[in-house]
């Protein structure tokens, strides 16, 4: 599991919108990684929807935005359109890339264990080391805490 001044695990992934996006040629650009477990469900759709809502200060302050879950890119594009979107959304159908940065994790609901992604936020400095991490996040002022970040590098 990847952790503060790390190298960021290099990856390419297909983006909504069409083509593909590679973390190592975003060198030169804070980049903030959004692992969220499924598209559609409540907790996630607000994490998306505030991330877009928040993508154009993101952008203002050089930093790229992208969430990731393990739906595919058909879902994506409806999860998309549905909620009128505008952060780019990554498909990681493989799972290579959630397990890459630890997200991919057991969990337990109600007594039942099953393997998924724990919702967690990578931020990725222009060198390409993590300068930040959240774990296990609560959607309610994350994006702002992001920000936040994002802005102090």
């Amino acid at each position: 599991m990847p952790d503060t001044s790390d190298p960021a695990p290099d990856f390419t992934l297909p983006v909504t919108g069409g083509g593909d996006v590679t973390l190592s040629k975003l060198k030169g650009t804070p980049v903030v990684l959004f692992f969220y477990p499924r598209d559609d469900t409540p907790g996630c759709t607000k994490e998306s929807i505030g991330f877009s809502e928040s993508l154009r200060d993101f952008e203002a302050v050089g930093a790229k935005v992208f969430g990731i879950s393990r739906d595919t890119m058909a879902k994506h594009d409806k999860f998309t359109a549905k909620h009128d979107l505008t952060v780019p959304l990554l498909s990681d159908e493989e799972g290579t890339v959630t397990e890459a940065y630890g997200v991919w994790v057991e969990k337990n609901m109600y007594g039942k264990k099953s393997m998924g992604i724990e919702r967690a936020t990578y931020l990725i400095d222009a060198d390409g080391k993590i300068a930040q991490v959240w774990r296990k996040v609560k959607v309610p002022g994350h994006v702002e805490a992001v920000l936040e970040a994002v802005r102090a590098l």
